[in-house]
């Protein structure tokens, strides 16, 4: 039946259908029964579907052919995603969505976008393709919120996350997708794929018909993308964009999307590759690169699914995606370069290297791009990935060898295997081949190449460092095979292999670098020069191998190459002659083989300077002898000469003969000279050669030559000499030929001299040696043949030609260095005489060269050397010294050497023979005659020479002075005079001269390192001594002479003298080492003079390098004083300390080394209190700081800024200029490090700006001042918001600089001022501090404060109360903290508790002005304040008012609750409990000494608080009974007197104001609380107590009598009473008395017997009037405390009296006890008393007869009562009499008359006796003469009486 309905209702709706005739009609009916239709699909029956079918194909038909209608797509979206629809509803649901979708307009389908999303969860594959293939069409139209943190994103995706995987997936595909794509569906195309074919094999057969899909997607991708309407290509280009404005709304992470926007801007249109790219640049930054899940996604897209061997073909054919184009390729690889993590994903980054490299669609960007990729790995890779260097190697290489279009490519790839090399040498170690690759390339490629090839070599040098055997062999042979082409850089890089692959003692090696050395280009020569002539330094023996090879080994290798070399075209011909290699390489050879030979000879080659090379000679001798005698070696190949020394002999010829040069000769003459007996005869049959050489036309070859034949002749026998002497006078005569004449000349000079030193020798040794054979020819002969050989040479002293006139004098020396000169003394003719005075004229002559003077002193000074006899030694000395001119000094050094070797003779080591013995080891023959003369020579220095007024002679002198020192060191009157020599130097010390003072500081190093230690104390401490005092040591030479004149050191013209050694002399004691100056001083000055010949020849560079070394331990504490010292404002010091830190300071990082130390020196020193160094320590600092950086000065910026505060207020105005200029330097360095935006510039501000706040704006200086004021303007522009952090400093610094820029007079005249004037002047100065610019900074700062910067300023504010200065500061504290109560009163809240207490704290200031200022504040904050704070802040008041006892306390105390009662009063008044009570008790407050009652006096600014704040004065203390009664007690039981007392009076105010009101409890409180009061002891104002108390009790005696808890009773206030009459203080007792008296008679009780205690004492004890008995003092002030005595015991009299007379009791017994005691004493004060005491008593009597029970009726004791009134009537006659005072014969008469009356009515009248009867009437009658009238009718009156009596 049901499926009937359905079918019905099935059939209406097709009715409906039918009917339809407009398109709307038609969309309204589909709208409506749509979805329902389709829901009848899930139907069992099978003819409702069949019917639903049929609608549907109908319906179908209608819609495709109106395009315009729409369809319920919302509605069917729901139905879809219902999960209980059966399957076969949804997938025709979506059918229709499919359909529907794109027909809705633009705005609708945006709407429903996110709902495509929702409804792909859980669907399957294809119908999810379907929907996002409608979504993300409408991306492009997608509105996206601009603000995307407020999650209104419209595609909620973050709880999705399959589905955005999804999502992206498909973008990433639609991004690759190319436009215009048409996927070909033939079956018959195989696969080509791009990677290796081989992994095609692996696949399915079935996969074979598959089409090709575009690059970078599957089959798969393509086919979904496509899907079932393929877009156009504008509607492609739209879905693009649309994505990447998707990405770009972040609609999902970045990370997930760095990929899509890399591919889309490779994409071919324009629009999308640029919204991409722009989308990436600004995503740049905050892209992490080295993110795994970025880099993996790139390597995927940019390798496809590679197929991997080990996996196979698991991924599905149709799933497998193909690698990108290489558009794309293009763009990932720039990303993949800025990632470290991309060149450490191994393997992928090797694929993407050989597919960038060798793949089939790479190109010449991709290449290069590719490269810098392996550029990036080398860098990165760890070293540790062996197969990945291995595979990156083969691939660059096989990629040089195969590539051959753009050869920048090539550069890039030689360049990345050098970086390669560099990063993993063991992979090319073992690969020589590779080398020659290399070098084999460069031979053939362009220059370019060429270049980046010679850059990889070079830097795989390193590599090969180690080789060893075959391998170190192989690259011998290739090196060797290269270093000769024509390439310049191949040339140069098989040099640096050459250099740095073999040991520097591996023969081969240094024979390649040999020929580079003689390269024609300089950089290849240049470089191989330095190698080789790397002298080898003292260090490197120990370690390593030997520094150069054995002189054997290399000269028989250099001889080998030689033969085979003249054998083949790299022969050399020059002239006639062929040499086995060009000149220069020859000539290097030749200068290393020397080398090697001083090395093996143990030498140690130091310099290229012939004449440093001949001191090597006799070492160089001693070797050359042993290789002669040792046997020739067997197996050196046939024809060639056995022995090294022979081979090098032979080469040396081969290049003198056919080149020449000067160092080759030498060579030649220094190995046949060291050993002339073996090597001169092989040169016997080359005298001609020689002579050849001998007339060439260089000086100096000539001279050589001449020596060399000089050696030969000598070692040939017979006749020989004789015929070359003869032939050589017969030479000297032809005048044709200058040259050959100076040959002649110098070979006849050098030949003479060799025959006298052997002449010496065999006269000196034994005639055992018998060597007399040799010398065969007869002495006489020769001795004529010397003597014209001399006589020839001197003809040529005057000679006009310069040339032989230099070359006679050197002869004549040479012969007389040997032996005696064969010629007369003097006389005629050319004598010895002649000789000397010829030279010296020639010395001081301007005509003469320096070359012929040096000359001239050296003969003069070899003269006495070679003759022990020689006449005129002391002449030629003289003569010497005296010939001193001006600007010679070159020159003194050599006369200083001549003064030396004439000056000890025949000793001298000038007679050696230089070759074969060295000057240390010479000692003279001992049979020679002694011809010393050192001690007068000495003496003439010393005494004469050294203190001349001619500077130039102190000058020389001195230099001869060192001469002597140095070659004389072992003399024994040099070693004795050590002292006097001392003293020369350091008076030559001052000399303005920087030589002269150099000559003698070296001097005393020399001096001091001769002494034995002793010497050596003694030296040093006078050196220093003389140094530090400027005092001169006088020592005299000889008896008669005195050395210096005069006391003080010289001074120099510019008054300096000798500071800059004292500065070395205190340097070396800063270090604790006084000794070390002496190395300074070899440091010091290093004269351009020593580096000459003659200055070097006193080593004192050795001295110098050596001092460097022994300071080397002392650096740390040495860098930063020489720092220092390099600006001292003297200049000679400066040069002497740049000279020192040049020589130690090698290494220029030491600054940075030391920074800390020089920091901490320059900043130390910058106070120093001589001006010179705090002048340099500003100038080191400002070069210090310049350009430093943040981290090395933050710690010290403070102590910087500070100190240079204080120079720049020094008092030499050069000090403050320097200062002035760091302090800029440092201003600016510090700006800029405020500028920066790191940690350093928040730093910077941190430590600087309270540097500038608490030193620069407060410091009394003005320049200081405008400095930091400026500085921190600065600092304030570039640090901006940096300085939010610092408000908390800021102000208070300002605030403090308030008082501080205030002129100091005020202070003063504040403090000589009048309290008033004080007051007045303070106010002024606050209101002006509060109008400063300062303050009104402070209040803009004040605007800006947060809570943050509360919390730091509160406690600065608080620290600045406390501990502020200045009124002005405190001032401006105070309104500071009110405009904070005014601006944020909330949040000050946390705060104001602090504040109080801080306020608090600092309001008891001297100055009224402050204290009312703090009051003030506190008044507002309490507004802001918790209440418990105020409570504390009331009770903290209390509590000092109540214990402190200064003044300032209580008047602060008064402001402020008066100002808080003024300003908050609401919150007075929710505290009136405490602060009412408080007002109460300060209204009492008694003024001060120097107070007047006032204004502003305490009291009333209590009164006045009291008063606003109760309802009247009587209600007020109703109110606050209690609390007054506790606050009163709290003042009674303070340790302050004055405070108790006002306690007292206050209580006293209670009582009195409540006397008649005082009920139970208040009167029991206020009774306990006065009787508490009274313990203790007493003072000053306890009185007030017991007036109180007995006020209250007499008022309140009523009350008092009923009982009540807590209310004494009266017994008790007795007992406290009376335990006070008890006291010891008069004034205290009578008080006590009163009281008592007031309480006993209002009580009516009786304590008579206490009172007696107490009473009758003090009456008995008071003297009478005229007992004067006791002696009296004269003295005024004793009269006057007498007199004050006096009076106060007359007042305890009356008051005992008065409270007798209260306190006597109506109590029989009591009475009984006392009566007549109490009369006796009565009866005796009125006797003898002032008028005052008698008043007292008489008040006292009647007190007492009116209480005496005894004259009451019925009192039975007749006897006793008859004497009281016998002893009263005989008493009272005193006072009657009185006729000074009416007063007291009134009060005597109502006595008499109450006594009367009282015996008449108790009818005992007979008690009075007689007597007492006569004496009354006596007494009264002289009162009826009395002047006033109501005492006479009275005295009348009762006489009447009396008498009438019986």
């Amino acid at each position: 039946m049901a499926a009937q309905d359905e079918l019905n209702q099935l059939e209406r709706v097709f009715l409906r259908l039918g009917h339809a005739e407009t398109d709307e009609q038609l969309q309204d009916i589909i709208s409506k029964f749509l979805p329902p239709v389709l829901l009848k699909l899930s139907s069992v029956q099978e003819g409702v579907r069949k019917k639903v079918m049929e609608l549907l194909v109908h319906l179908n038909k209608r819609i495709k052919s109106r395009p315009k209608i729409q369809l319920p797509v919302e509605t069917l979206l729901v139905q879809y995603q219902d999960p209980a629809a059966a399957s076969f509803v949804t997938n025709f649901t979506i059918i229709y969505i499919k359909m529907g979708y794109p027909r809705l307009e633009v705005g609708k389908q945006c709407e429903l976008a996110p709902t495509l999303l929702t409804a792909m969860e859980g669907k399957p594959q294809p119908q999810q393709d379907s929907l996002m293939h409608l979504l993300i069409p409408t991306l492009y139209h997608m509105k996206y919120p601009a603000d995307t943190s407020k999650n209104a994103s419209p595609f909620n995706l973050t709880e999705r996350p399959k589905t955005v995987q999804l999502l992206l997936e498909f973008m990433l595909d639609v991004l690759l997708m190319p436009y215009g794509f048409v996927l070909n569906e033939s079956p018959t195309r195989p696969s080509p794929s791009s990677q290796g074919s081989s992994a095609d094999g692996t696949v399915a057969t079935g996969g074979q018909g598959l089409p090709q899909p575009p690059p970078g997607m599957s089959v798969y991708a393509a086919k979904r993308v496509i899907g079932e309407a393929q877009w156009s290509a504008e509607q492609l280009e739209q879905c693009k964009l649309g994505i990447v404005k998707f990405i770009e709304a972040k609609q999902v992470p970045e990370v997930e999307t760095v990929v899509h926007l890399v591919v889309a801007s490779s994409d071919t249109r324009h629009s999308v590759a640029t919204a991409a790219d722009l989308e990436l640049k600004s995503k740049q930054s905050i892209i992490d690169w080295n993110n795994p899940l970025i880099i993996n996604k790139m390597y995927k897209v940019y390798l496809g699914d590679v197929p991997l061997k080990t996996k196979g073909g698991n991924v599905k054919q149709e799933l497998k995606h193909e690698p990108v184009s290489t558009r794309v390729k293009l763009k990932i690889l720039p990303h993949l370069l800025r990632s470290r993590l991309a060149a450490e994903c191994f393997p992928a980054n090797i694929q993407v290297v050989y597919d960038g490299l060798f793949g089939a669609n790479t190109n010449n960007k991709l290449l290069s791009l590719t490269l810098q990729f392996v550029h990036h790995i080398c860098m990165v890779c760890p070293d540790t990935n062996k197969p990945l260097g291995l595979m990156l190697l083969n691939g660059l290489t096989k990629l040089i060898n195969e590539y051959k279009e753009d050869p920048k490519l090539l550069c890039v790839a030689y360049s990345a295997v050098g970086k390669l090399s560099s990063r993993m040498p063991q992979l090319f170690t073992k690969d020589i081949a590779l080398v020659q690759q290399f070098f084999e390339s460069m031979c053939k490629e362009e220059p370019d190449v060429r270049l980046a090839i010679q850059e990889a070599l070079s830097m795989m040098v390193g590599a090969y460092a180690n080789l060893q055997g075959a391998l170190l062999n192989l690259m011998e042979a290739l090196v060797a095979a290269y270093i000769g082409k024509p390439e310049v850089q191949v040339r140069q890089v098989a040099m640096k292999f050459a250099s740095t692959v073999f040991a520097p003692d591996h023969v081969p090696s240094r024979y390649l670098l040999l020929l580079a050395a003689g390269d024609p280009r300089e950089e290849v020569s240049g470089e191989a020069q330095r190698v080789l002539r790397a002298f080898p330094t003292k260090s490197s023996e120990k370690e390593g191998p030997r520094p150069m090879p054995s002189f054997p080994d290399m000269v028989t290798y250099v001889q080998e190459k030689a033969a085979q070399r003249i054998k083949t075209p790299a022969k050399y011909i020059v002239g006639t002659s062929t040499i086995p290699f060009n000149p220069s390489a020859f000539g290097e050879i030749v200068l290393y083989l020397r080398m090697c030979l001083a090395h093996s000879a143990g030498a140690m080659p130091m310099s290229m300077r012939l004449a440093d090379m001949q001191d090597d000679a006799p070492a160089i001798g001693r070797y050359v002898h042993t290789l002669l005698s040792s046997e020739p070696q067997p197996s050196v190949s046939k024809g060639s000469e056995a022995n090294p020394v022979h081979v090098y002999m032979d080469l040396l010829q081969q290049l003198l003969s056919a080149v020449g040069g000067i160092p080759v000769m030498y060579c030649l003459l220094e190995v046949v000279s060291v050993c002339p007996e073996k090597l001169a005869p092989r040169f016997v049959d080359k005298i001609d050669w020689i002579k050849s050489l001998m007339n060439t036309n260089k000086e100096d070859m000539r001279e050589l030559a001449a020596q060399l034949y000089a050696v030969v002749v000598s070692t040939m026998t017979g006749n020989e000499l004789q015929t070359a002497v003869q032939n050589l006078v017969k030479i000297t005569k032809d005048n044709h030929s200058p040259e050959t004449q100076h040959g002649a000349i110098l070979a006849l000079g050098y030949m003479v001299g060799r025959y006298m030193s052997k002449k010496k020798a065999v006269t000196s040794s034994d005639a055992t040696h018998n060597m007399g054979q040799q010398m065969n020819i007869s002495s006489q002969e020769d001795d004529d043949l010397v003597a014209m050989a001399t006589k020839t040479v001197g003809s040529f002293l005057d000679s006009s030609s310069a040339l032989l006139a230099v070359a006679a004098c050197i002869a004549l020396g040479e012969i007389g260095r040997n032996g005696a000169l064969l010629i007369p003394a003097e006389g005629e003719g050319f004598t010895k005489l002649f000789i000397v005075e010829n030279l010296l004229t020639r010395i001081p002559s301007g005509k003469e060269s320096t070359k012929m003077k040096e000359r001239s002193i050296q003969t003069l000074g070899h003269l006495p050397v070679g003759d022990g006899d020689f006449p005129h030694q002391k002449k030629l000395l003289q003569g010497l010294m005296d010939s001193v001119e001006a600007k010679q000094v070159e020159l003194q050094f050599t006369v200083g050497e001549a003064i030396t070797s004439a000056a000890i003779g025949t000793s001298s080591g000038a007679a050696r023979d230089p070759w074969t013995c060295t000057e240390d080891h010479y000692s003279a023959p001992h049979n020679v005659k002694n011809n010393d003369v050192v001690p007068w020579v000495l003496n003439c220095i010393l005494a004469k020479y050294i203190p001349s007024q001619n500077p130039h002679v102190r000058q020389a002198a001195c230099i001869w002075l060192l001469s002597l020192v140095k070659k004389l060191s072992q003399h024994k009157e040099i070693m004795s005079h050590l002292k006097e020599i001392q003293v020369a130097f350091i008076s030559v010390l001052s000399e303005p001269d920087e030589l002269s003072q150099d000559v003698a500081s070296k001097g005393l190093g020399l001096v001091y390192e001769m002494g034995g230690e002793n010497d050596q104390h003694e030296l040093v401490s006078t050196l220093v001594e003389t140094l530090m005092t400027g005092k001169r040591v006088k020592h005299a030479v000889s008896e008669d002479t005195e050395v210096f004149q005069g006391e003080g050191l010289g001074k120099t013209p510019d008054g300096h003298g000798l500071t800059t050694y004292k500065e070395l002399c205190s340097l070396a004691s800063d270090l604790n080492q006084p000794d070390l100056v002496y190395k300074f001083m070899n440091l010091a000055n290093h004269h351009a003079m020593w580096n000459s010949r003659k200055g070097a020849a006193f080593g004192f560079h050795m001295i110098a390098a050596k001092a460097g070394e022994q300071l080397a331990p002392f650096l740390p504490q040495l860098v930063p004083r020489l720092y220092r010292y390099q600006f001292d404002p003297n200049l000679s010091i400066r040069q002497a300390m740049t000279s020192i830190w040049d020589a130690l300071v090698t290494d220029k990082t030491l600054v940075d080394k030391y920074l800390k130390e020089i920091l901490q020196d320059v900043l130390s020193n910058l106070t120093s209190n001589t001006w010179r160094v705090r002048e340099s320590s500003c100038l080191a600092l400002n070069d210090l700081v310049r350009g430093r950086q943040a981290d090395d000065l933050i710690d010290h910026l403070a102590e910087m800024w500070e100190t240079l505060f204080r120079v720049l207020d020094d008092i030499k105005e050069s000090v403050r200029k320097a200062a002035d200029l760091t302090l800029k330097t440092l201003s600016k360095v510090c700006t800029r490090m405020c500028e920066s935006t790191g940690s350093a510039a928040q730093r910077t501000v941190a430590v600087l700006l309270p540097t500038l706040l608490e030193k620069g704006i407060v410091s009394n200086v003005s320049e200081v001042r405008s400095l930091s004021i400026q500085t921190l303007v600065k600092i304030s522009k570039t640090a901006g918001a940096r300085l939010k952090p610092h408000a908390s400093r800021l102000i208070p610094a300002l605030l403090e600089a308030l008082s501080t820029l205030e002129p100091q007079v005020l202070n003063y005249l504040s403090l000589r001022a009048t309290e008033q004037e004080k007051s007045a002047m303070d106010a002024a100065r606050l209101s002006a501090a509060k109008s400063s610019p300062m303050m009104e900074t402070i209040n803009m700062c004040l605007q800006h404060l947060d809570v943050s910067v509360l919390g730091e300023l509160v406690p600065r504010l608080c620290e600045l109360l406390k501990s502020g200065v200045g009124l002005g500061t405190k001032g401006g504290c105070a309104s500071v903290i009110v405009s904070l109560t005014v601006q944020c009163p909330q949040d000050l809240t946390p705060y104001s508790g602090k504040l109080m207490s801080a306020l608090l704290n600092g309001i008891h200031d001297r100055s009224s002005v402050v204290q009312k200022a703090f009051a003030f504040a506190l008044g507002h904050l309490v507004r802001s304040a918790k209440d418990s704070s105020v409570e504390k802040l009331l009770l903290k008041l209390n509590t000092w008012y109540l214990e402190k006892e200064e003044p300032v306390y209580k008047s602060s105390c008064a402001l402020t609750v008066h100002a808080i009662s003024h300003y908050s009063p609401d919150v007075l008044k929710g505290h009136a409990g405490v602060a009412l009570p408080l007002a109460f008790l300060g209204m009492h407050q008694a003024p001060g000494p120097d107070e007047e009652k006032g204004e502003s006096h305490d009291a009333t600014l209590w009164a006045e608080v009291w008063q606003e704040n109760v309802p009247g004065s009587f209600g007020g203390i109703r109110l606050y009974m209690t609390e007054l009664i506790t606050i009163t007690q709290k003042a009674l039981q303070s340790q302050s007197w004055k405070m108790k007392a006002q306690g007292a009076a206050a209580m006293a105010t209670v009582a009195k104001e409540q006397t008649g009101s005082l009920v139970a409890p208040h009167l029991g409180l206020v009774l306990t609380a006065l009787m508490q009061g009274l313990s203790g002891r007493t003072w000053a104002g306890k009185e007030e107590l017991l007036k109180a108390i007995g006020s209250v009790v007499s008022k309140c005696i009523a009350e008092l009598q009923k009982p009540w808890a807590g209310q004494p009773t009266i017994p008790e206030v007795l007992e406290v009473v009376l335990k006070e009459c008890r006291k010891e203080s008069l004034v205290y007792k009578m008080a006590a008395l009163r009281c008592a008296g007031d309480v006993l008679q209002s009580s009516q009780e009786d304590r008579f017997s206490d009172m007696a205690e107490v009473l009758f004492p003090l009456i008995k004890k008071s003297c009478p009037e005229s007992g004067g008995a006791s002696p009296r003092s004269l003295e005024d002030d004793d009269d006057d405390i007498d007199a004050k005595e006096k009076v106060l015991q007359t007042d305890t009299l009356l008051c005992a009296f008065e409270t007798l007379g209260k306190t006597w009791p109506r109590n029989p017994e009591t009475q009984a006890r006392f009566q007549v005691e109490v009369c006796g004493l009565m009866c005796e004060k009125l006797k003898l008393s002032t008028w005052k005491v008698q008043l007292a008593v008489l008040q006292s009597m009647k007190g007492y007869f009116q209480g005496l029970l005894l004259l009451e009726k019925g009192s039975e004791d007749f006897n006793a009562l008859s004497q009281i009134l016998t002893e009263t009537c005989a008493a009272l006659t005193y006072p009657l009499e009185n006729k000074s005072y009416s007063s007291v014969r009134t009060e005597a008469l109502s006595v008499v008359d109450l006594i009367v009356k009282r015996t008449g009515e108790s009818e005992q009248w007979d008690c009075v006796s007689v007597k007492s009867r006569e004496q009354l009437q006596r007494s009264l009658s002289t009162l009826q003469s009395d002047s006033r009238p109501d005492l006479r009718d009275k005295a009348q009156e009762l006489r009447r009486h009396i008498q009438s009596q019986p």
